[in-house]
C-alpha cells in the first residue's frame, strides 16, 4: 500500500500531497497518419500500373512488348522518358557511316499475279486506262550508282500493266550500306482506304475495322503506314463524318477520296467535301508545288517531332503525289527529313509528307493469293522489322490499304 501510495501521490513543499495525474494512452503520431496514408496510396498506384501496363501487354495486335510498353508510356505523359531513351539508344548505336550494301540492289524475279476473284463475284470490267511510258529511274543519292539502282521494277501487274512498281537505292552519300524502298502505285488501277487503328486514332463507331477483313483480302494489293499518334502529329483524323482530332489548318493531309483515289495537300478547306471519305494529317509538307520545303530543316519540336528530330538518322517513311497522279511511297533506314525529302522528290512527287517513323511503325507490304480468301504479305525490303501479318489482324495504329479497282 505505500509503494503505491507513492506511486499515485507526490508530498509538495509545504507537506500536502498531490494527486498525480495517471499517464495516458499514447495516440498515433501525425507521422505515423501520412505514412499508412502514402502505403494506401501507393498501393492503389501500384494496382492501377499493373492493370493498365498488363492491359496494353496483352492488347491485340503483333506490335513487340517494347513498342506497346513504349506506347503505353507516351499515352500517359510519360513520351518524355520515351524521347529520352531513344535518344540515348540513338547515341549509343548510330546508323553507320560507310560500307558496302549487303546484297546489292534486290530484284524483283517475278511480278506478283493479279489477284483471284470468287467465283460467285460478278466479273468485272477491265477499266480501259491509257498504256503508260516507263518510268524514269530514280536518280542516285550515293555515287557511283550500283547496278539497277533506282531502277522501276514491276511488283504487282493488273490487266496487262504494272499496278505497283518499287526501286531500290542507298539514303545518301554516307550511309551507304542501307536501302531505301520505293514504292510506285497507279491510281487508275488501285484504290485506297484508310482503315483506323484501336490505338491511334483509338475510340469506337468508325466505319473501317481495325483490320482487312476476310471480304476484302482478294482484291488486296498492298498495305502502308500511316502517320505519328495524335499526340505527336500536330494535325487531325476524321473520316467519314466523324472526327477522332479537329484538322489543323495548314497540315500536311493526306486525303483519301470516296472514289479510291489519294492526294497529298495542305489542309486549307474549313471541312471535308462530300467526296471526301477521310482526312489524316502529320506534321508539314516535305514537297509542296515541286519544291522541298524550306522548313526540312527546321529544329522545332513541333515542325519534325519531338522523338528524334529532324537531323537524326532512323527508319522513315513518306507519301507522295506525281504530277501524273501516281502515288509514291518512301521507306527505309537512315534517313533524315532532308534524305526523305530528297528520295520523294526524285521519284517525281510534286506534293509530299513524312509519315511515321522508326523501324516498329514504319512499313510496305504487298500480297499474294494461294486460296481464295487468303492473303500472303511480303515486305518491300528484307530488312524491316514489323510483323508483316499486322493489318490481317486487329491494329493498333491506323493504315492503308491498297486494292485493285
Amino acid at each position: 500500500m505505500e509503494l503505491a501510495t507513492r506511486r499515485h501521490s507526490q508530498i509538495d513543499p509545504s507537506g500536502k500531497h498531490r494527486r498525480m495525474r495517471s499517464p495516458r494512452v499514447s495516440r498515433p503520431s501525425r507521422r505515423r497518419f501520412w505514412v499508412r496514408r502514402i502505403g494506401v496510396l501507393m498501393l492503389v498506384f501500384l494496382v492501377w500500373l499493373t492493370w493498365s501496363v498488363g492491359g496494353a501487354l496483352m492488347a491485340p495486335g503483333t506490335d513487340t512488348a517494347t513498342a506497346k510498353l513504349a506506347e503505353w508510356a507516351r499515352f500517359n505523359g510519360m513520351g518524355w522518358a520515351v524521347d529520352e531513351l531513344e535518344q540515348i539508344q540513338y547515341q549509343l548505336n548510330p546508323p553507320k557511316v560507310g560500307g558496302r550494301l549487303a546484297g546489292g540492289i534486290p530484284e524483283v524475279s517475278t511480278p506478283r499475279p493479279t489477284p483471284t476473284t470468287r467465283a460467285t463475284s460478278k466479273p468485272k470490267t477491265t477499266p480501259k486506262t491509257p498504256a503508260l511510258t516507263a518510268l524514269t529511274a530514280i536518280p542516285a543519292q550515293a555515287r557511283p550508282a550500283l547496278p539497277e539502282e533506282g531502277v522501276w521494277q514491276t511488283l504487282v501487274s493488273l490487266h496487262g500493266q504494272p499496278a505497283i512498281q518499287a526501286a531500290f537505292l542507298r539514303p545518301d552519300a554516307q550511309h551507304t550500306s542501307y536501302l531505301v524502298g520505293v514504292a510506285w502505285l497507279n491510281q487508275k488501277l488501285v484504290t485506297m482506304v484508310l482503315h483506323p487503328g484501336y490505338s491511334v486514332p483509338g475510340g469506337s463507331g468508325w466505319s473501317q475495322p481495325f483490320y482487312v477483313p476476310t471480304s476484302r483480302r482478294d482484291a488486296l494489293l498492298a498495305t502502308f503506314n500511316s502517320g505519328f499518334t495524335m499526340q505527336d502529329n500536330n494535325g487531325g483524323y476524321w473520316q467519314d463524318g466523324k472526327t477522332a482530332v479537329p484538322l489543323r489548318a495548314g497540315g500536311a493531309s493526306m486525303v483519301l477520296f470516296k472514289d479510291g483515289h489519294v492526294d497529298v495537300l495542305k489542309w486549307n478547306a474549313p471541312a471535308p467535301g462530300p467526296d471526301v471519305a477521310a482526312v489524316r494529317q502529320n506534321l508539314g509538307m516535305l514537297v509542296e508545288n515541286g519544291k522541298i520545303s524550306a522548313d526540312v530543316n527546321s529544329t522545332t519540336t513541333r515542325t519534325w517531332g519531338k522523338t528524334v528530330g529532324n537531323a537524326t538518322f532512323v527508319w522513315r517513311s513518306a507519301l507522295g503525289v506525281c504530277k501524273d497522279g501516281s502515288v509514291v511511297f518512301v521507306v527505309g533506314a537512315s534517313m533524315s527529313v532532308q534524305t526523305l525529302a530528297n528520295i520523294v522528290h526524285a521519284a517525281g512527287a510534286v506534293n509530299a509528307m513524312e509519315l511515321d517513323i522508326n523501324q516498329a511503325w514504319t512499313n510496305f507490304m504487298t500480297y499474294t493469293h494461294p486460296s481464295a480468301g487468303v492473303a500472303v504479305p511480303h515486305m518491300l525490303t528484307k530488312d524491316a522489322h514489323p510483323n508483316p501479318y499486322r493489318y490481317l489482324q486487329t491494329s493498333s495504329r491506323d493504315f492503308v490499304a491498297v486494292s485493285a479497282r
